[in-house]
């Protein structure tokens, strides 16, 4: 058996695409191993609260001299922490919101990343090291490469950074593009990719999940 950390952080629960592939990754990991669990949070539904002391982004150890982070903040990282330290697939549902994070997923970026904790500083600590993590992202529009837009993408670049290089995770990432496609006219015209990216997401979901379901058991 293996656990599986997933994250949402889209605020549309009803028509959401980054929900609705993690719903076909959750569904395959399940059936790769009914002994596999999951532990979803929710980051729009119950948002984690933007840190509450500048010093919760360091271990006691190293905060400045003084500090005094409000209990119930430090139980919380500890929490959070120790949820992720649980998982040995974390998959991360990420729309793209102005060109960036959902501000509920960096909250729990803020939290998760602590350096000499879950990433190295004075110590080689990383917990999560060769760990897979999945990164769902569904973006509106489309950034295709050596297009005007192509740079405009400034939330994969900083989950990989965060949880590939700090956390040492391994990094996929399935992605579908032009999710306003259907709604918005001057991107209609490009309907029909949209959903051939959304069917293609999903199958790659609903892969990825059957062979880390089966191989983190």
């Amino acid at each position: 058996m293996a656990h599986l950390l997933h994250l949402d952080s889209s605020a549309d629960p009803e028509r959401s695409r980054s929900r609705a592939i993690g719903r076909t990754f959750d569904e395959a990991w399940l059936k790769a191993d009914p002994a596999n669990t999951i532990t979803h949070r929710d980051l729009h539904a119950n948002p984690v609260p933007h840190i509450a002391d500048a010093s919760l982004h360091w271990p006691a150890r190293l905060r400045p001299e003084g500090s005094h982070p409000p209990a119930e903040a430090e139980a919380l990282q500890a929490e959070l922490i120790e949820e992720l330290v649980a998982a040995d697939v974390l998959v991360v549902g990420a729309p793209l919101y102005n060109y960036s994070l959902p501000s509920t997923l960096k909250a729990w970026i803020d939290h998760i990343h602590v350096p000499a904790v879950t990433a190295p500083f004075d110590v080689d600590t990383q917990p999560m090291k060769g760990r897979p993590a999945v990164i769902l992202s569904s973006r509106g529009a489309s950034y295709d490469a050596g297009s005007p837009t192509a740079d405009w993408d400034h939330e994969i670049p900083a989950l990989s950074l965060i949880l590939g290089t700090a956390l040492g995770m391994e990094i996929t990432v399935i992605q579908t593009n032009l999710t306003l496609a259907d709604s918005v006219a001057a991107l209609a015209p490009q309907l029909g990719r949209s959903n051939a990216e959304l069917a293609a997401a999903h199958e790659a979901a609903a892969e990825t999940a059957a062979r880390l379901g089966t191989s983190a058991a």
